[in-house]
């Protein structure tokens, strides 16, 4: 680490005595020629533009840039500096934002939602589930993100089910910068981020880099966060051309809060945390997540000349770690199959003898690939053509730490499988302006998908070999007057399944999900007004949905249901109301539905399992009604305010509708303030304090339910995710030119 920063800071100095030092003719000449490259290099890369909506798109998108980001960004996961767009609820296992989080866009799950990293998947490739505490501070290199909700354009990596969020770091800083962010808040959290460049050095070369740290105990009981990552960034600027490598990486160590709190414990102790508690005398202190993923990433991008450029990418995510656990009173046999014979006490070694033990479940994968896209722009029409390749290599192994006292050696391996899943896609996108006012917009794409699955962890024998193959086709129609656009478009896409749903009897493997999405919509702008409306609808064939029902193993499985939908208008405006103040709000109201489906009850009286069918029920977490409101006032240069406020309507914990099963509405408000210290010529820096959910409010975004009959009663378990009460950020930013 401190070789690295010395290789930055030479750079620096390097390259700010080559600025001092060239005669006047010289560096008139290197700026002319900047001139001319540098209009080139200021395009959002074609890795970027390829799988991007465009502003003139048919498709409900939000566009956030680097100042936008860097106004939210004090040290939470992802998800919580995308909080405030439209249809969007976030939720935290720690409840403060740092630590394992989820988002979800207009009532669909982390596993719906495509998200790329410079164009090249991000989601995991098994369970489809983004872990974003993989890549800590990863907003402090951000240049820009856009959510696409509903379907979208066509971008490589898992289905688009709900949302896409395209997440873009490669970008041109042609001058030099030094940035220090210290931010401290509730719960002892602290982050610390150092951001260098080098600026352009001799006409074409940049670096850029990041270190970071965040830790944090989080609101809930031993939910303590250990946090560190990098980013490193180099790039060859050619006149007509880039070459760029991206190596970054995220190391985290976690203590589980992933149980959630017991209904009946919300009162009296909002903040229990059942991991490690198996553990009689103490609560087990090393009941934690470990994890290490490293992505390394090179592109080149082509201008070929004013109508042809194309882009490819090859790339490798590493990752390996595993979490440990307490597990009390379970049996030897269920972990040794041959039970050990050498011990000195043989009741020890008895495969029926209940023990306590400790366990790690590794993961330890590499994904690779490819991206490419291809665009030519002549007249009225712009043709993309792209597509990627990839192959998810992974290991899942069980291993017992500390179990040499039964004779048994030092992580003795009780389960190892591995799977692999190859992913290949192709697209072809066509923009066509028939006037200045009226153009269409068609996508097409054909997506391969392989599993090849040796084993689980619970059902060593089962092997899930399936193959699918999806054509998702795309278009629209945009048009646009003096202040109003207006757009249509309809999308048809396919999902395969995840891991955890293939580990059921062979004879019930899940099916595709299908989606049809239909979105319209405009957007209205003046010069200190604008205002949009979109109206979708989203309608599933074979969603997969959690009923209760359990597999041939004994775990509960989702269940493909023949039809649900999500309908629903979303309205945005923004409004600057005068030099002072500037108000922006969106409102999401829908109706999500299954029309059908059974849900199974564990009979512990009867036995096995108790069907009932249910007919147009609320589709699970997804509320009817979302909004956000912010309100900006800028008392003069130096100092801004900023009020937000957020409300979430009720949400069923299941697909039953049974409103015993449900999470609470909620209204929060934040208020945060930057002031501007000095703001100097060379260098400048603020002070920035964010005060979140300050009344106090008891909540919570998230949480699961289960039921079962008992001595002829039904009992249902609700268990929640509580989010902090009111908690403090302040930070402090120096940035040198």
């Amino acid at each position: 680490m401190t070789k690295l920063l010395g290789t930055f800071a030479f750079l620096l100095m390097v390259a700010n005595s080559m600025a001092q030092t060239k005669p006047l003719s010289i560096q008139k000449k290197i700026d002319s020629a900047r001139l001319q490259t540098d209009s080139i290099r200021n395009l959002p890369p074609l890795e970027v533009r390829s799988v991007r909506a465009s502003e003139n798109s048919p498709f409900a998108i939000s566009n956030l840039n680097k100042a936008a980001i860097e106004k939210v960004n004090f040290g939470q996961d992802l998800p919580f500096l995308l909080q405030n767009t439209p249809s969007v609820v976030v939720n935290s296992d720690a409840g403060t934002g740092v630590g394992y989080t989820g988002i979800r866009i207009r009532g669909t799950d982390g596993t719906r939602i495509n998200v790329t990293l410079n164009g090249i998947p991000y989601n995991d490739a098994e369970s489809m589930i983004t872990y974003f505490v993989d890549l800590p501070d990863f907003g402090s290199s951000l240049n820009s993100v856009q959510i696409q909700r509903g379907v979208g354009t066509s971008t490589n990596g898992a289905g688009a089910f709900g949302a896409t969020i395209n997440l873009a770091t490669n970008d041109y800083h042609p001058e030099k910068y030094l940035s220090l962010q210290s931010s401290a808040g509730s719960f002892n959290t602290f982050k610390n981020t150092l951001q260098l460049g080098t600026g352009l050095l001799n006409n074409h070369f940049t670096i850029d880099g990041r270190l970071s740290n965040i830790s944090s105990d989080g609101y809930m009981d031993r939910a303590k966060s250990n946090l560190k990552s990098f980013y490193l960034s180099t790039t060859y600027w050619g006149d007509q051309s880039s070459l760029r490598l991206n190596v970054f990486s995220g190391w985290e160590k976690t203590y589980q809060a992933w149980y959630g709190v017991p209904e009946e414990l919300l009162a009296t102790n909002r903040t229990y945390n059942p991991a490690g508690m198996e553990k009689m005398d103490a609560p087990y202190n090393n009941q934690t997540d470990n994890y290490q993923q490293t992505h390394y990433q090179l592109f080149y991008n082509k201008t070929i000349n004013s109508k042809l450029s194309w882009n490819t990418a090859i790339f490798l995510t590493r990752g390996k770690g595993y979490y440990e656990e307490y597990k009390g009173g379970v049996l030897l046999s269920d972990y040794v199959v041959n039970a050990p014979t050498n011990s000195i006490n043989a009741t020890r070694t008895n495969p029926y003898t209940i023990i306590d033990l400790v366990r790690r479940k590794w993961l330890d994968n590499n994904f690779y690939g490819q991206i490419a896209s291809l665009i030519y722009e002549e007249g009225k029409n712009k043709y993309t053509l792209g597509g990627a390749w990839n192959t998810y290599d992974g290991l899942h192994y069980g291993r017992l730490p500390y179990l040499s006292s039964l004779g048994i050696s030092p992580n003795f391996n009780y389960y190892f499988n591995n799977a692999i899943k190859k992913d290949v896609n192709t697209y072809f996108k066509w923009n066509h302006q028939f006037s200045v006012a009226f153009s269409s917009f068609v996508d097409v794409q054909y997506r391969n998908v392989g599993h090849n699955m040796y084993g689980f962890d619970h059902n060593a024998a089962l092997i899930v070999k399936r193959n699918f193959d999806f054509i998702n086709p795309k278009a629209g129609l945009f048009y646009k007057t003096k202040n109003t656009q207006y757009y249509a478009s309809f999308a048809l896409a396919h999902k395969e399944p995840n891991r955890d749903d293939f580990e059921a009897a062979t004879n019930e493997q899940p099916k595709q999900e299908v989606l049809t999405d239909l979105e319209l919509g405009f957007k209205n702008k003046h010069a200190n007004f604008e205002w949009s409306a979109n109206v979708y609808l989203m309608s599933y064939k074979d969603q997969l949905v959690l009923t209760g029902k359990i597999n041939d193993v004994g775990a509960y499985t989702r269940t493909n249901v023949p039809k649900s939908s999500r309908i629903g208008i979303e309205l945005e405006e923004s409004w600057k109301i005068n030099s002072f103040f500037t108000s922006s709000s969106n409102l999401t109201f829908s109706q999500n539905k299954i029309e059908a489906f059974t849900e199974y009850l564990d009979d512990y009286d009867q036995g096995g399992q108790l069907a009932i069918v249910h007919k147009n029920t609320a589709i699970a977490l997804s509320p009817n009604l979302t909004a956000n409101h912010s309100l900006l006032v800028k008392l003069n240069n130096q100092w801004n305010l900023n009020f937000t406020s957020k409300y979430v309507s009720k949400q069923y914990l299941d697909n039953t509708q049974n409103e015993a099963r449900t999470l609470k509405a909620y209204f929060l408000q934040d208020i945060s303030t930057s002031y501007t210290l000095l703001n100097k010529q060379k260098w400048n820096a603020s002070i920035n304090l964010y005060a979140n959910n300050i009344f106090n409010k008891l909540y919570e975004p998230n949480g699961y339910t289960f039921s079962y009959i008992y001595e002829g009663a039904t009992t249902t378990s609700n268990n929640y995710f509580p989010m902090a009460g009111s908690n403090f950020w302040l930070s402090l930013k120096i940035n040198l030119k």
